[in-house]
């Protein structure tokens, strides 16, 4: 179905935006910054600079299809897109890429990208992928690969059907960052007063001496790590709600809400409130507080609960305080909403690449 063309092997240094030269597709944006489909009218990618500019290449057309040739995960190695729309732009493939077009006129524009993204492509994929740490790919592995190629009229229908779910998918991605936006820029403005308490005057701090292998793949009572429920125990440690703030590692200073019964990994503290003030308006204080001054370490970063204590945060009457935090967790529920929203159309992408490409 696909002929191949080389590409180039430029670097990120070697690239620059918002210039006229030619835009190059560099591998890392396949798998993170780019849909399925591309449309150039809505993505943006690097130009070559100018004193790197390839003597010989070959130009996208619409219709091409780009994959990643290389990734850690072998769910990502092979990982296409399409460009459904150049827009008169001059766009060539880069590092890491597979660059293969349809010569043979047998697929509408828009399908490739979604049949390449189909469970029954990528096992195959699976199962030639090379390598150990680094899984890779080549033109070549391609001869075992098959999919299936309905009539032209279908083809339409299935890409555009998925289309439209990418772009609900994408809308619904913009609405939660515009609420979070809002949630931050309504917390930074009610919190921007003088400073007149310590946290530590405010707020206890507990350890857990939890460790990850202690945990369960099913249990009765969930466990937080530093990137949400990392398994579930058989009892509770903590039988309250609290504000869970990791303190090593790669996610040093997130900060997240916890209520009911559930136990936290040792690499986390949890803070609960002192008498006369609001756990969720501190909660949202602690959102945007900037813990970078506070960390400690090169290799492994701590942030400590002695230092960052007696930074100075603002706490109005605990009435102002319940206020803020009540309007704030509106906003919050409503973003929560929202990615509920999302994970079902997500599942609904996943349900139909699994079942409509044999």
């Amino acid at each position: 179905m696909l002929d191949f063309y080389s590409t180039n092997s430029l670097s990120w240094d070697q690239l620059e935006y918002n210039t006229d030269e030619l835009q190059n597709l560099h591998y890392g944006l396949i798998h993170v910054g780019l849909p399925t489909a591309v449309d150039m009218n809505e993505s943006i990618l690097p130009n070559i600079k100018k004193e790197f500019l390839p003597k010989n290449y070959e130009l996208c057309k619409n219709g091409d299809v780009a994959f990643a040739d290389a990734s850690e995960d072998t769910n990502e190695v092979a990982k296409a897109i399409e460009f459904v729309n150049l827009s008169n732009r001059n766009v060539v493939c880069g590092l890491h890429t597979i660059h293969g077009r349809d010569n043979h006129n047998l697929t509408s524009v828009g399908f490739k990208g979604y049949a390449f993204a189909s469970e029954s492509f990528h096992n195959q994929i699976r199962r030639i992928a090379q390598g150990t740490k680094i899984f890779s790919i080549s033109c070549k592995n391609f001869t075992e690969c098959y999919i299936g190629i309905p009539s032209k009229e279908e083809q339409t229908k299935i890409a555009k059907l998925l289309g439209l779910i990418d772009e609900r998918i994408s809308t619904q991605i913009r609405i939660i960052d515009k609420l979070q936006s809002l949630m931050k820029g309504l917390a930074e403005h009610f919190t921007a007063f003088t400073p007149n308490i310590k946290i530590a005057d405010c707020l206890n701090c507990h350890s857990s001496i939890l460790q990850e292998n202690q945990v369960k793949d099913e249990g009765k009572y969930k466990v937080y790590g530093a990137n949400g429920i990392c398994g579930y125990s058989d009892s509770p440690a903590i039988l309250e709600d609290t504000i869970l703030i990791v303190k090593d590692g790669s996610g040093v200073g997130n900060v997240s809400y916890a209520s009911g019964e559930y136990s936290v990994i040792g690499t986390s503290n949890y803070l609960t409130a002192k008498s006369g003030y609001s756990l969720k308006y501190l909660y949202y204080c602690l959102m945007i507080f900037n813990f970078v001054p506070y960390r400690t370490g090169m290799a492994i970063p701590h942030i400590y609960f002695k230092d960052y204590g007696k930074a100075l945060i603002y706490c109005p009457s605990l009435d102002k305080q319940i206020q803020i935090a009540t309007l704030l967790s509106k906003i919050e529920c409503k973003i929560e909403a929202e990615k509920t929203i999302t994970d079902s159309y997500q599942q609904q992408k996943r349900f139909l690449l699994q079942s409509m490409f044999i």
